[in-house]
């Protein structure tokens, strides 16, 4: 039986110029979950985004739900990001990019921090991309699931993470193993789900440890994403953009 702390709700906050977020963390009250530093679910309306600006100490992953985004950093990479697809950044010793919009319809998704172990911390910074034909979909009956990463998706990660967009019909189940010294949490997008018998409201997430197996039911069609990792067990040190 996974044990499941007290589920949490994002906050609404703004960030970058103008774009509105909810912020699971860093917030005053829960700063992070080792590995995990930030977790913003993102709406991106016209004329806002996220101009240039620093970032070093940790690696971060931007998954679109809708929309377009497209980024630019000091490395020379100038690509864009559409629904379904995927980035990631390296920040390491230091990098300085910019998330903007590529085009006028609604944009929104997940960006979520994960720390980098001392030792690699001021490794060269690095970005990888991939598109949506290139996450795994895997179709279980009524449950589809994307393995953003883990389970063949071909992005790379300092840190062991299983990381995944799930999507259940009501009235579904989802099950899936998780190894046993990760630690993470189940955040709902949308819907309504029930984990070891607790029911989760959409903008919650429900933070676990010890998982195994782990078993979720849909009360009404629903949409979570599956955030788990392996926790470095150093200190988490954010300055704002900076993960020292």
């Amino acid at each position: 039986m996974p044990h499941i702390h007290a589920p949490r709700k994002a906050t609404e906050t703004m960030e970058g110029a103008g774009v509105t977020v909810r912020r699971l963390m860093p917030v005053p009250q829960f700063m992070n979950f080792d590995p995990f530093v930030l977790w913003d679910h993102f709406e991106i309306g016209p004329d806002t985004g996220f101009p240039d600006h620093p970032h070093r100490g940790f690696e971060a992953i931007t998954y679109m739900f809708t929309g377009s985004m497209q980024h630019t950093d000091n490395l020379g990479n100038q690509s864009t990001v559409t629904a379904g697809g995927a980035q990631r950044f390296t920040a390491g010793r230091r990098i300085v990019h910019s998330e903007m919009p590529a085009d006028t319809a609604s944009r929104s998704g997940i960006q979520l921090w994960l720390n980098l172990p001392q030792r690699l911390k001021h490794i060269e910074p690095a970005y990888q991309q991939v598109g949506s034909d290139g996450i795994p979909e895997r179709h279980q009956g009524q449950v589809v699931v994307r393995d953003i990463f883990g389970m063949g998706s071909p992005l790379h990660l300092h840190t062991r993470v299983r990381y995944a967009d799930v999507t259940l019909d009501a009235g579904e189940e989802f099950a899936e193993l998780i190894n046993k010294d990760f630690r993470g949490f189940i955040y709902l997008v949308e819907g309504e789900l029930v984990i070891a018998g607790r029911e989760l409201d959409a903008g919650y997430a429900a933070f676990m440890e010890d998982t195994g197996l782990l078993k979720i039911s849909a009360k009404q069609k629903s949409r979570f994403m599956i955030c788990f990792g392996a926790a470095h067990h150093e200190p988490i040190k954010q300055y704002g953009p900076f993960v020292d």
